[in-house]
């Protein structure tokens, strides 16, 4: 990483570089961050890195323990059911607003990630399947035309990819997003609010069960 760059544009790499790494596990939670070995590995100054860290921990990615002792949050059980119970409310208005709006051009779109979702999820391309993931869900978003409901997912965009990872089932996952747009392309924003809404009811329950090893709906006790 080339330091004489715009010191912005490293700013944004570094960022972007250790949020990839967590999002990809290559960063586990409760795992250390010390900014002398990330700028070394990085090959830039610690400032922009202590300047990441500052802006992870913002998205919640990061816990600052101590002045000198930053590691990656452990979620616990209800950090992920608020996600995902802010997550239904979004998801499902921005479907409505997408079936509503979407003309030929926007679905054709949509329809050419989920082709390539397809293909990667023949190969078993788990890194691949993440990332169009999210894509299909930003076109969404991006589809339904509301500059604040943009604005309002944008801060959750890392978390939430991060636990629709942890979702392995991927052909369940792909049948899930053909009839998500099946129903954006009907052009009933009901229809498709629904669809929406049950999607993202299945991703929490396989979620819980991945990361808490627990039931649906179950509640841990004591």
């Amino acid at each position: 990483m080339n330091e004489r760059q715009p010191l912005a544009a490293t700013r944004q790499r570094v960022r972007e570089e250790l949020r990839e790494r967590i999002l990809t596990g290559r960063l586990r939670p409760g795992d250390r961050l010390v900014e002398r070995e990330l700028a070394e590995d990085l090959g830039v100054s610690r400032v922009p890195v202590r300047e990441a860290i500052r802006s992870l921990e913002a998205e919640g990615f990061l816990v600052v323990q101590s002045p000198r002792r930053v590691v990656v949050r452990q979620l616990a059980r209800v950090d992920v059911e608020e996600l995902f119970d802010v997550r239904e409310a979004l998801e499902g208005l921005a479907a409505g607003l997408a079936a509503a709006r979407a003309g030929a051009a926007e679905l054709k779109r949509l329809d050419r990630v989920l082709a390539d979702a397809a293909r990667a999820t023949a190969r078993g391309d788990a890194a691949r399947i993440t990332v169009l993931n999210s894509r299909f869900h930003d076109e969404i978003v991006a589809i339904a035309g509301n500059a604040l409901l943009s604005t309002m997912l944008q801060p959750l965009e890392g978390r939430l990819r991060w636990l629709t990872s942890q979702n392995e089932h991927w052909a369940e996952l792909l049948d899930e997003h053909r009839r998500l747009f099946e129903a954006i392309a009907s052009g009933d924003p009901d229809r498709a609010k629904a669809s929406a809404v049950e999607h993202v009811r299945v991703n929490r329950d396989v979620t819980l069960r991945s990361l808490f090893a627990e039931e649906p709906g179950e509640r841990p006790t004591g």
